[in-house]
C-alpha cells in the first residue's frame, strides 16, 4: 500500500497538517466462533492494515474520503443516526458514537484512508477499520481509554451500527497485535498471553476464494442465537455455566433431546473447538506441527459439517491441502466464503500453490487470489 498516496490525497483536498494512523488485519490460526461463546481464540496481526491520514478540523463535522470507494462522506459529530443506506462511512460514525456514549468528548475531524486488507476475505477488514479511527481517536483527544475498551468500542460499532453480532476478537488482534506473536485470548475473562510464533521451515499462506460473505446476513446471528438456547439449557442444570465455553460435551449430551438437532450440532462444534485452541497451544510449546495441523484439519471439518459455515469452494481447498500434504488447512475467519488458512512446509509450498490454482481453476472457472501473511505489529501512530 502506498503511503504517499494517503498522503497526497489529504494534502489536496484538507491542506498539510495530519497525523498518520494504521491498524492491521488478522489471522485467527484456530479458534473460530468461539470468542461470542466465552471461549478460547488465537488471533494475531498481519502485515496488511488500514491507514489513515487525520487532522482535527476544530468544527463538528467529519468529513472522511475512502481511497477504495472513491468516496466523500460528511457527519456532524452529535448526530444520532447515519441517514442513508448501508455505507463503508458508518463504521467511522459509529465509532464516533461508542466513544461518545461512553462519556468523552470529541470532535470533528478531516481524514482519508486506504487499506490493503482484502474485502470479505476473512481477515477483518472491517476491525481493521475501527481500530485505525478508535486508536487515533483515543490519541488525538487524550482520552485515555485503555486497548480493551478500544476494542468493545469497535465490537459495539458492528453490533450497533452494522447489524453484526460479533465477538471481540477481531478488534482484540488489530489493537493488540505484536510482532512474530500470536494471541491466546480468553473471551470470557479478557486474559490474554503472547505466544511467540515462527515456525521454522513453514509459511502461512492464506487462499482466498473471493466468494463473498455477508456476516450480517441472519445465518451468522441465527448461529450466536443456536449456541444461546443451547447454553440456556445447560444452564438450567449446570448453573455455574455462563458460557457455551464453560460446558463439557457430557453437560451438551444431557439437553440434546431438549434442543432442535441444529442447536446441538453448533454447540458440540464450539465445546470441541475450545479443547482444540488449547491442544494447539500445548503442541506449539513443544514444536509439534503435526499436531496443530491436525487440529487445524478438525477445525474445518466442524466448521463445514456442525456449524455448516463452509461453502464448496472452501472445501475443495481444504480437501486439496489435505491431498497435497499440507500440514494444517481450515477455512478461516466468519465463514460463508473467504480464506482458508494453510501451515505448508517451505519445501511444498511452490508445488502446492501450484496444484491449488491449477485444480481450483479447472472446477470453478477462476484462481484463488493467494496472500502470504507475517505475523506483525497493532494498531499504531506512524509519522
Amino acid at each position: 500500500m502506498d503511503i504517499n498516496q494517503i498522503k497526497n490525497k489529504f494534502k489536496t483536498l484538507f491542506g498539510d497538517n495530519y497525523s498518520v494512523y494504521a491498524s492491521p488485519g488478522r489471522i485467527n490460526l484456530i479458534g473460530e466462533h468461539t470468542d461470542y461463546n466465552g471461549g478460547f481464540v488465537f488471533p494475531g496481526a498481519i502485515d496488511k492494515s488500514v491507514v489513515a491520514c487525520i487532522h482535527l478540523n476544530g468544527t463538528n463535522t467529519v468529513r472522511a474520503y475512502s481511497i477504495d470507494k472513491e468516496n466523500l462522506r460528511e457527519f456532524r459529530i452529535d448526530q444520532e443516526d447515519l441517514e442513508g443506506e448501508q455505507h463503508w462511512s458508518k463504521y467511522i460514525f459509529g465509532v464516533c458514537r461508542e466513544i461518545q456514549k461512553r462519556g468523552y468528548t470529541i470532535g470533528g475531524f478531516d481524514t482519508v484512508f486506504a487499506g490493503d486488507v482484502p474485502i470479505g476475505a476473512g481477515m477483518s477488514s472491517s476491525a481493521a477499520l475501527e481500530s485505525t479511527y478508535a486508536f487515533a481517536l483515543n490519541d488525538l483527544f487524550h482520552l485515555g481509554i485503555d486497548k480493551f475498551e478500544l476494542a468493545r468500542i469497535g465490537q459495539m460499532t458492528e453490533h450497533n451500527y452494522v447489524g453484526v453480532k460479533c465477538g471481540i476478537m477481531d478488534q482484540f488482534a488489530s489493537l493488540f497485535g505484536k510482532k512474530g506473536h500470536l494471541m491466546r485470548l480468553n473471551c470470557a475473562t479478557m486474559e490474554f498471553e503472547y505466544f511467540p510464533f515462527d515456525p521454522k521451515g513453514y509459511k502461512l499462506v492464506l487462499l482466498d476464494t473471493i466468494v463473498k460473505h455477508e456476516l450480517a446476513s441472519s445465518a451468522y446471528n441465527k448461529r450466536r442465537e443456536s449456541c444461546e438456547n443451547a447454553c440456556a439449557h445447560i444452564a438450567k442444570r449446570h448453573p455455574e455455566v455462563k458460557y457455551l465455553s464453560d460446558a463439557s460435551m457430557a453437560m451438551l449430551e444431557e439437553v440434546k433431546n431438549e434442543i432442535p438437532e441444529e442447536d446441538y450440532m453448533r454447540a458440540k462444534y464450539v465445546i470441541g473447538e475450545k479443547q482444540r485452541v488449547l491442544d494447539v497451544c500445548d503442541a506449539l510449546g513443544k514444536g509439534d506441527y503435526a499436531t496443530v495441523g491436525e487440529r487445524m484439519y478438525g477445525t474445518h471439518y466442524g466448521m463445514s459439517k456442525e456449524y455448516e459455515v463452509s461453502c464448496d469452494e472452501l472445501d475443495f481447498l481444504n480437501d486439496l491441502a489435505k491431498q497435497c500434504g499440507v500440514t494444517g488447512s481450515r477455512v478461516m475467519g466468519g465463514g460463508f466464503g473467504g480464506c482458508t488458512i494453510n501451515l505448508v512446509k517451505e519445501g511444498l509450498y511452490d508445488k502446492f500453490i501450484a496444484t491449488a490454482k491449477e485444480q481450483f481453476s479447472k472446477k470453478f472457472g477462476y484462481e484463488p487470489k493467494v496472500y502470504d501473511v507475517v505475523i506483525s505489529d497493532g494498531a499504531r501512530r506512524i509519522d
